[in-house]
């Protein structure tokens, strides 16, 4: 994968934004019009099914990834929405958002092991390392993760990849959400509206089918589709006293509403750490100038 000519297209000056599939292109804020673009690399470098990693170049869409790794029953926890199948590798890691599925996959931070980047002088740097468990000092990948490009531009990463379930099956029905949750073994999403309760079981067949047994809901075809308005992380107790149209994410706290979430106000000391960072890694401030990483 030709990473040095990615380098040379971002260059040492001038702004410069990364386009992936433009599909959370609104995340963060908009981009300084100013701002010149250039596209990671795409394709897959390597699969290694024994070893369940995948390594691949950032402008790769997750559609394609998964489509690969499915032939040999794998896939990567990345959400890329159904509707939006242009969503880039990279740029899913930009932006930083996990799936509906975290409740059992974990955070989409969990899925890079490895990233090589190009930093806001133009040099190619690696971070994190092909295994799960070599990386030793600070955990650059994570940092990368949820930045929104704006410390440095991915280029080529390393992900973790995951059995593809056997068995996918979705349930809903008027239940008590928090009940489920501490009633069945590892479901991969609860989702509720306030009034219906969504789950999603997955895995062995004879698995699915006694967690079904347990939930006691009727199957349905999928999940009522989700609000696109924001999303803001809420305590479980403070869930009750939502109103209007939402859908939660029960033991995950993200809640997806249909009204726009204004930006949350940083405490001065996160608001200076944030600061700092940006400043060590971009002192310019020449890369996806404008995106606000808080916003």
């Amino acid at each position: 994968m030709d990473l040095k000519s990615f380098a040379a297209d971002v260059g040492t000056d001038g702004p410069v934004t990364v386009v992936g599939g433009r599909t959370q292109w609104d995340v963060g804020g908009a981009v300084d019009p100013s701002a010149r673009e250039v596209r990671a690399p795409a394709g897959i470098v390597e699969f290694e099914p024994a070893e369940m990693t995948v390594r691949c170049g950032a402008g790769t869409t997750v559609a394609e990834l998964n489509a690969a790794l499915g032939e040999h029953g794998q896939c990567v926890a990345l959400a890329a929405d159904d509707r939006d199948g242009g969503a880039t590798v990279g740029g899913v890691l930009a932006v930083g958002r996990s799936g509906i599925r975290r409740l059992r996959q974990g955070p989409v931070r969990d899925v890079l092991l490895e990233a090589r980047y190009v930093s806001s002088d133009g040099r190619l740097i690696k971070g994190g390392g092909p295994t799960v468990k070599n990386v030793s000092g600070f955990d650059l990948c994570r940092l990368l993760v949820g930045s929104l490009g704006t410390l440095g531009f991915l280029g080529e990463v390393v992900l973790r990849c995951r059995p593809r379930p056997a068995v996918s099956r979705w349930f809903a029905g008027d239940a008590e959400p928090f009940e489920l949750l501490h009633r069945l073994y590892e479901p991969s999403s609860i989702l509720w509206d306030g009034t219906t309760t969504w789950v999603l079981l997955e895995g062995h067949e004879a698995d699915v089918e006694a967690q079904a047994d347990l939930a006691g809901l009727p199957e349905v075809d999928g999940p009522l589709q989700l609000p696109r308005g924001g999303r803001l992380s809420m305590r479980p107790s403070a869930l009750r006293t939502l109103s209007g149209t939402f859908v939660a994410e029960i033991g995950v706290g993200i809640v997806h509403t249909a009204d726009p979430v204004p930006p949350r106000e940083l405490t001065p000391g996160v608001a200076e750490l944030n600061r700092r960072v940006k400043d060590a890694f971009d002192p310019t401030g020449r890369l996806n100038p404008g995106r606000q990483v808080a916003a």
